[in-house]
């Protein structure tokens, strides 16, 4: 990282590094809006964004909204749903992003746990009345929140009438919620000081230059969302930003705004190699030097088949709801690490892997992966929550687990949860994803445990195919992993066919408890 960005990234607060980087460069440009067609796309600087959030700041604590206040948004990725952000960060307030697809159940439970006083909304967004659902839940809670329609324009005021900014950043300020890969999200507490940390991670990484464009085309109510904000700030060059990401209709925002950076997770990666696939001969993004993200565990195949197809480098990372950021490929990592790792943590982020009762490993090993440093979270809503994810020397345990390669490169391996135990032997979900992925039939698979009177669990496959791809069978599914060298008791004795696979909205992880409850009857036995 450059001096200018370490310098930026000691930082108390978001609004302390906003100001830092509009004072460096004003009129650089911050944030670009893709919309529909060229003239009606959007631009603002650092130094434009500055003065709106603050302006917009002064609108909000015209109507109530001060240090400490609990304000929740439910708003698409846009320029205001940043300035709103902000202009929150600005004035101390407590904020908790809602994806924009969450519905009354979510957005109930989020609103109650959390005692929001404030719930800011969208009107009508892409065909869904959000103010309509907003008043059905706020008539239904025993103290309802202030609803406040910002669907068309902000509220703004004057900055002479602010209050002072908050100084300290390590006063817990947001709540995220996660992501919903299980049945209910909880509410997860950052800081300020752990979300620059966390988006220092990813520009120490990713080292981006005043000339690169980068992109947002996933929910910026995501943790995601400041996360990259940050990496905006640290290194001073701006990002498009989608509301709604499809392909192949956001490829031409991509290309207008000569997007050098793109990507949000293994998904992402695999949509636009597909769209390359149409026409081979023709670069899909003639800018794109580099495709970025994480959220879910890559296969090592679709690194070297982005590599190779979209003429670009890959570099993927690991996070979660409770750390944004936790190991990230660098561009200049060897082919192997890149493919096979999910990077190296930066420096503060302390990796420690252990077996089950925490006792810690030496490198090499597998076991859970447990995390303690400024970018980990300050621990959940519900302190019984708290209590069983941190253990006695204060390392989160994730869930995950992985194993640390000789020179520092962090390898998952599956989730605790992911690995099915079969007849006493323990097999690794993800093994056996990564090895579906090499068929050509396959476009993406989950493997699940399911419930097995004699053998404990059973292994299902279940694997989303191209439309144009023959349909796969057990034993041509069987047949092809033997051949790539899988032990015969991982082999599932199951397979389902689907059209896409169940996902979460926010960076299209899949939603393995769905399956597990759309497949949970009795087993139809394979060749295993």
């Amino acid at each position: 990282m450059s001096a200018t960005a370490q310098e930026l990234g000691r930082s108390a607060t978001l609004w302390e590094l906003l100001s830092r980087r509009a004072a460096l460069t004003p009129d650089a440009p911050a944030l670009l809006q893709a919309a529909e067609s060229a003239r009606h796309d959007r631009r603002l600087t650092f130094g434009g964004l500055l003065a709106r959030a603050e302006r917009t700041a002064a609108g909000l604590h015209r109507l109530g909204i001060g240090p400490g206040s609990r304000v929740a948004w439910q708003l698409p990725t846009r320029i205001d749903t940043v300035v709103l952000s902000l202009a929150l960060a600005r004035l101390g307030a407590v904020q908790s992003p809602l994806i924009p697809s969450y519905r009354d159940r979510e957005v109930a439970h989020a609103l109650r746990a959390a005692h929001i006083g404030y719930l800011v909304h969208p009107g009508t967004w892409r065909g869904f009345d959000h103010a309509a659902m907003a008043h059905r839940i706020a008539a239904g809670l025993p103290a309802p929140p202030r609803l406040l329609d910002c669907g068309a324009a902000l509220p703004e005021g004057d900055p002479a009438t602010l209050p002072p900014p908050p100084e300290e950043g390590t006063a817990v300020r947001w709540i995220y919620w996660t992501s919903g890969t299980t049945s209910e999200p909880k509410g997860v507490l950052h800081t300020d000081r752990g979300l620059i940390a966390a988006g220092a991670c990813l520009a120490a990484a990713l080292r981006p230059g005043p000339d690169d464009v980068g992109s947002i085309a996933f929910p910026y109510a995501h943790v995601g969302g400041p996360d990259y904000t940050v990496m905006l700030m640290l290194r001073g060059f701006p990002a498009m930003l989608l509301e709604h990401f499809a392909l192949p209709g956001s490829l031409a925002a991509y290309r207008r705004h000569g997007v050098t950076i793109a990507g949000g997770s293994t998904a992402f990666y695999a949509l636009f190699l597909a769209e390359q696939r149409k026409d081979p001969a023709r670069p899909l993004l003639p800018a794109l030097r580099l495709m970025a993200g994480g959220g879910a565990p890559k296969p090592p195949a679709l690194y070297h088949e982005v590599v190779r197809e979209l003429g670009c480098r890959l570099a993927h990372g690991y996070g979660m709801t409770e750390v944004p950021m936790i190991t990230m490929g660098a561009p200049d990592d060897t082919p192997e690490n890149l493919a096979t790792t999910e990077g190296r943590p930066p420096e503060g982020m302390e990796i420690r892997i252990t077996d089950p009762e925490g006792t810690p490993l030496p490198r090499g090993a597998e076991g859970e992966v447990r995390l303690r440093g400024e970018a980990v979270c300050a621990g959940y809503l519900d302190p019984a929550h708290t209590a069983e994810a941190f253990d006695a020397d204060g390392f989160l345990r994730t869930g995950d687990l992985g194993r640390r390669t000789p020179t520092g490169h962090l390898v998952l391996t599956g989730r605790t949860k992911d690995i099915i135990i079969r007849k006493g032997e323990n097999i690794s979900a993800t093994e056996v994803e990564q090895l579906l992925y090499t068929h050509p039939a396959v476009r993406d698979a989950a493997v699940i445990g399911l419930p097995d009177p004699i053998a404990g669990e059973s292994v299902c496959a279940v694997v989303e195919q191209a439309p144009d791809a023959p349909p796969l069978s057990l034993d041509a599914v069987t047949a092809h992993l033997r051949a790539r060298g899988l032990a015969v008791h991982k082999l599932p004795e199951r397979l389902e066919l689907v059209t896409a696979l169940p996902r979460n909205a926010a960076l299209r992880k899949v939603l393995k408890y769905r399956l597990r409850e759309r497949y949970g009857g009795p087993v139809e036995r394979g060749t295993a």
